[in-house]
């Protein structure tokens, strides 16, 4: 059996990156792929917006000091994720893509879920989201292959992310533990959540794509294809993980990325040296 993860620090960095002058298809010309990165990209600012208000909404729950400071730096870490993200889809709205239209509809559809949606069903939906952004972000940071290519700026925003998306990845679902959110409700949302997002993510990828031109090129469907997953193959290994989230005692540190933190830390730490 897999030990648990040794659970990290939370550090809040409030990292600014250099993207101004970023190439549009900065992941080495490779078109499907750079969009596949930048489509994620255009659901984060008002994600990340829900997840503080979610786990927010939850604080008479927490009477833990220690997950009360989590909890604390959590918001830190998103608020920044979420700044910075929105640079990023400014330039991106620069290079001629949709994103305002894009992004009014990932803010919509929240706030159809935050007005109809109880407070602890917008925490489990928000746990289930963390955990597949987390999963990803293993993937990113587990192979050097995925940004292998890319260009040197945009390449550390998504590992300074990566890595703190990692270090968070047990806060929403600690608060919700803490509130004695159910498990039915937890394995249900999860279902809606993948079922939504990977829906949204898929029509978002088309729309990008068309404005290259590229929407019904099969070459470049089978190049994300690729990427995704034969190689570097950064979703196939997430399957596997993300199904332990169905099971009734399952907790996000049992999947072990406290080290690929580390890692990241030690070459941020040369690097600035």
């Amino acid at each position: 059996m897999q030990t648990m993860d040794a659970t990290p620090a939370i550090e809040v960095r409030p990292r600014k990156f250099d993207i101004d002058d970023v190439p549009k298809h900065w992941h080495g010309g490779r078109k499907s792929v750079t969009t596949f990165l930048d489509n994620l990209s255009t659901f984060f600012p008002a994600g990340e917006r829900f997840f503080i208000a979610a786990v927010r909404a939850h604080d008479k729950h927490v009477s833990d000091e220690a997950l009360r400071a989590e909890v604390r730096a959590f918001c830190g870490q998103e608020g920044f994720h979420s700044r910075e993200h929105t640079r990023y889809n400014e330039l991106l709205a620069k290079q001629g893509y949709p994103v305002a239209e894009l992004e009014r509809e990932v803010q919509e559809l929240l706030a159809r879920v935050t007005k109809r949606a109880p407070a602890r069903a917008r925490l489990a939906i928000t746990c289930a989201l963390e955990h597949m952004t987390a999963l990803m972000a293993h993937m990113l940071l587990a192979d050097a292959r995925a940004l292998d290519g890319a260009n040197a700026q945009m390449a550390a925003l998504w590992k300074w992310h990566a890595a703190e998306e990692n270090e968070h990845k047990a806060v929403a679902y600690d608060v919700y533990r803490a509130a004695n959110g159910p498990y039915g409700l937890r394995v249900a949302t999860m279902i809606g959540a993948t079922a939504i997002f990977w829906w949204r993510v898929f029509r978002h990828q088309a729309r990008m794509m068309r404005v290259d031109g590229i929407a019904y090129s099969p070459r470049e469907w089978w190049a994300l294809f690729r990427y995704l997953f034969v190689e570097p193959g950064t979703l196939r290994g997430v399957f596997p993980l993300y199904l332990r989230y169905f099971r009734p005692g399952f907790h996000p540190n049992e999947i072990e990325s406290a080290h690929l933190v580390a890692k990241w830390v030690s070459e941020e730490a040369r690097a600035a040296a």
